[in-house]
């Protein structure tokens, strides 16, 4: 069994559900409890041992934002040791993961997630790979982080391997959807799925969440993909392409919370969530200020 060394993250496109906020920034460097939120897919990128990231991104100003926070600012480092800043100047430092490399391909047109992955095909190499959708955080507070989790499966089970959630039919149909899907504890077997079914024709409860550990077989599947009802080339769709071939597709129920970024309301609510979860004095200020405000 290969382990993967390799993870893609698309952040191509116009982030149009976070503006005006992402006008000029990308929504990978909006904050989710104060840090931004493309660290958190590096941080697990790192905890399992990924030596290298590849950014989709669709334009040259888009690139660069990744470039310029992905490498040493050494004037910025220096300043904060003048200043005696060593807290902040460790968490500076923690940015880039010891032996990490950062590389970049770009998808001049929006054509789908499957289309973007296809665009890492040449860096990627043979190599097996990640992908990580970066406006969805797991967090688990107490014990290994969601792509842990996913190796140890992989390690053991082979073929693809994702994080699913469980949600009730009206809700499940905005996802990706397995099929065929057997339980058995934390893992759900199945035989396929299918993207954003209708509401009369969904095959489970289980949702295609991300992320995703993936034979490096699915980057000569996905040029064959159709375009889906939206019109675009999905992962999705090439996943459940080669399960009906015969490659083991396994779901994992991953013990983490997931904190949604993907648009300003949601992220103002996982904002909430995460800050109240890990800071006390927060807690704290927050009670008070609702006291104060039924008064």
């Amino acid at each position: 069994m290969r382990k993967p060394e390799v993870c893609i993250l698309p952040v191509a496109g116009l982030s149009t559900r976070n503006l005006p906020a992402t006008k000029a920034l990308h929504k990978g460097f909006l904050t989710l409890h104060s840090k931004p939120i493309i660290q958190y897919a590096v941080d697990a990128c790192a905890e399992i041992g990924i030596k290298e990231i590849v950014f989709i991104y669709s334009d040259q100003s888009c690139k660069h934002l990744f470039e310029k926070h992905f490498a040493p600012y050494p004037w910025l480092e220096n300043h904060l040791r003048e200043k005696n800043k060593l807290a902040i100047l460790d968490e500076l430092l923690k940015i880039i993961p010891e032996g990490m490399k950062f590389s970049f391909a770009e998808q001049a047109q929006p054509l789908g997630n499957g289309h973007a992955i296809l665009m890492a095909k040449e860096i990627v190499g043979d190599r097996d790979f990640v992908v990580m959708w970066p406006d969805d955080v797991y967090i688990n507070l107490h014990g290994k982080g969601v792509l842990a989790q996913l190796l140890d499966v992989y390690e053991k089970e082979g073929g693809m391997v994702e994080n699913i959630m469980e949600f009730p039919k009206e809700e499940v149909i905005r996802y990706g959807v397995l099929c065929g899907a057997v339980r058995d504890g934390r893992l759900v077997r199945a035989k396929g799925k299918i993207e954003k079914p209708s509401i009369d024709n969904v095959p489970s409860n289980y949702a295609s969440m991300g992320p995703y550990i993936l034979p490096n077989e699915i980057m000569d599947i996905l040029p064959e993909v159709q375009k889906g009802t939206n019109g675009e080339i999905n992962l999705a769709d090439a996943m459940g392409l080669a399960a009906e071939r015969g490659m083991k597709l396994t779901g994992v129920l991953c013990d983490a919370m997931r904190f949604d970024c993907g648009t300003n309301k949601e992220l103002e609510k996982s904002n909430l969530k995460l800050t109240l979860m890990e800071d006390p004095d927060m807690r704290a200020y927050c009670c008070d200020l609702l006291n104060t405000m039924m008064v």
